[in-house]
Parts: C-alpha cells; sequence; structure tokens
C-alpha cells in the first residue's frame, strides 16, 4: 500500500481550496443572475445585491412575458435554431465521412482549402455586398445558411469517422455491394450518435446565441431573434437614463426612472429565459459529449 506522505496532504487540501474558489467563480455569477431577476429593480441598479434577494418581486418575469416583442424574437431564434441544426448536421456529417477517406482525389487540397477559410476571409463589407447581392439581406432564411456550416466542427467530425470507425467495417460492406453512399447510411450515420449529439450542440448554441449576423443583415422586427431583443432591451436602458433632464417635473421624472429600472431587471430575466431552453438541451446529449468531444478531437 502506497503511503500518502505530508507533501501528498498539503497538494490535495491546496488542490481542493483551488477548485473550490473556481467553483465559487463559476457558480456565482449565475447564482447573481437568478437573485437579480427576482430583487426589486431598484435594488439591482442600486447594486445592493450580494448574496439574497431584495425585496422579491416577479415583475421583471411579467414585463417580459407581456412583451410583445420577446416572444416574437423567442418564436424566431426557436425556428432558426431547429432548422440550421438540422441543414448544419445535413452539410458537415457527408462531408467529413468523405474528407476521412485517404482514398479520396486530392484530400489534401481540400482539407487545406477548408483550413485556409478559417483564418482568411473577404472582411465584413465584402461579405455585406455579397449576401446583398445574392438576395439574402433581410430574409427569415438569411440566419439559417449563413450559420449552417463551420470547418471547424467539419474537421472534429471529420477526425471523430476516421478515428472511431474501423476502415475493415467499410472493406467488408464494400465486399456485400455497399457504395460509398450506402455506408455512410448504414454504418457511419449509425454509429455517429456521440459526433451528432456534441456537433448539434454546437451549431445549436451558436445559432441561439448568435447576435452579430441578424444585427448586420436583418433590419424587419419580424425577423429578429431573441438576442437582438435583449440588445434593444439594453439599448431602450441606456436611453431612457439619459432622457432624464433637469427641467422634469417629479412625475416624469419618477417614469422614466421606473422604466429604466425595469429594463436593468428585465435584462436578467431574459437572460434565464433565453439560456433555460440550452440548459434544458444539454441534459439529454451530456452522455455523448465527452465521448464525442475526446473521440473527434484526435489527430486524423
Amino acid at each position: 500500500m502506497v503511503k500518502h506522505g505530508w507533501d501528498n496532504l498539503i497538494f490535495d487540501i491546496i488542490n481542493t481550496i483551488l477548485m473550490f474558489l473556481v467553483l465559487i467563480m463559476v457558480l456565482y455569477p449565475l447564482y447573481f443572475v437568478v437573485i437579480a431577476s427576482i430583487s426589486e429593480p431598484y435594488e439591482v441598479v442600486s447594486g445592493n445585491l450580494r448574496f439574497f434577494p431584495k425585496g422579491f418581486s416577479l415583475d421583471a418575469y411579467r414585463n417580459v412575458f407581456e412583451n410583445k416583442d420577446v416572444w416574437i424574437g423567442y418564436r424566431n431564434t426557436i425556428f432558426y435554431t431547429v432548422t440550421s441544426v438540422f441543414l448544419s448536421l445535413f452539410l458537415t456529417l457527408p462531408a467529413a465521412f468523405a474528407l476521412s477517406k485517404k482514398y479520396l482525389p486530392w484530400r489534401k487540397i481540400f482539407n487545406w482549402y477548408f483550413l485556409f477559410t478559417m483564418y482568411f476571409s473577404g472582411g465584413l463589407i465584402p461579405m455585406y455586398l455579397l449576401i446583398k447581392s445574392l438576395g439574402l439581406y433581410n430574409k427569415p432564411y438569411t440566419l439559417i445558411i449563413l450559420g449552417s456550416f463551420s470547418v471547424y466542427n467539419l474537421l472534429i467530425t471529420r477526425s471523430y469517422y476516421h478515428s472511431s470507425i474501423p476502415e475493415e467495417i467499410y472493406e467488408a460492406a464494400e465486399i456485400d455491394g455497399c457504395g460509398y453512399i450506402g455506408s455512410f447510411i448504414k454504418i457511419a450515420f449509425p454509429l455517429s450518435s456521440p459526433i451528432i449529439a456534441v456537433m448539434a450542440l454546437y451549431y445549436g448554441v451558436a445559432t441561439w446565441n448568435g447576435f452579430f449576423t441578424a444585427l448586420v443583415y436583418l433590419s424587419e422586427r419580424d425577423y429578429m431573434p431573441l438576442q437582438i431583443i435583449l440588445r434593444n432591451i439594453l439599448v431602450y436602458n441606456q436611453l431612457a437614463l439619459h432622457q432624464i433632464e433637469a427641467g422634469m417635473d417629479e412625475f416624469e421624472y419618477m417614469e422614466i426612472a421606473r422604466r429604466a429600472y425595469m429594463a436593468e431587471a428585465m435584462k436578467y430575466a431574459l437572460i434565464i429565459i433565453a439560456s433555460f431552453p440550452l440548459l434544458i438541451a444539454y441534459t439529454f446529449v451530456q452522455k455523448y459529449f465527452i465521448k464525442g468531444i475526446i473521440v473527434g478531437s484526435l489527430k486524423a
């Protein structure tokens, strides 16, 4: 039996303390968002919250659910995310399967081509002009198409197919008369549950949290995702605070201050509402997540 000396004991104690501090650093911001969303808006803006909610209030959630734009954004984001995930998997999985084959003609050229696009692009203005010339500006399917493919996810999926499925299985299928498409549909795809779960989560999170693409390529309010609605609430909060002038009467001053405080509290309520579907989705894919990431990250 190996005896643990004082040096090992000290190391375990220091390591436990450090891990506990890291845990607090990760959990406290999440906890603060929760207590801020159910506290009195004035207490949130004043910075009086530390560890417990003050002046319990659900007015922030009530205002969020009564806001028509929030529901429009929620509907759009769910539609964009679900549709984009299916389209992304449809594009990524077959491409990764093909690139994982060493006998693919010009395989290295294709790999370098995709890799080049990860680091170099035409820039924002040429991209904007291209999107506009293609008729994709301010369309309901714009975000779905623009977020449907990721070279980084392609490389991870390619590594998964290369390292996790033995080539002998494909050779046996080929002897039985199975072609390339049949090998993918009947062999690779059924064995891809871990990487499919990981890719669905990656693409889903990227689309759900997408902000800049919608800000640049969308202008119609009915097409706005939830993140843009959240941004508009934050901007409204700042504008409301700047509307306070010295010549205002007491009623106008109190009304503007109330709207500004409520917008600040709604920000935290929206964070919880916007994050809740992703937390639910993660519970269903977490058992595949670690396996898919570890295997998919191996060098092909």
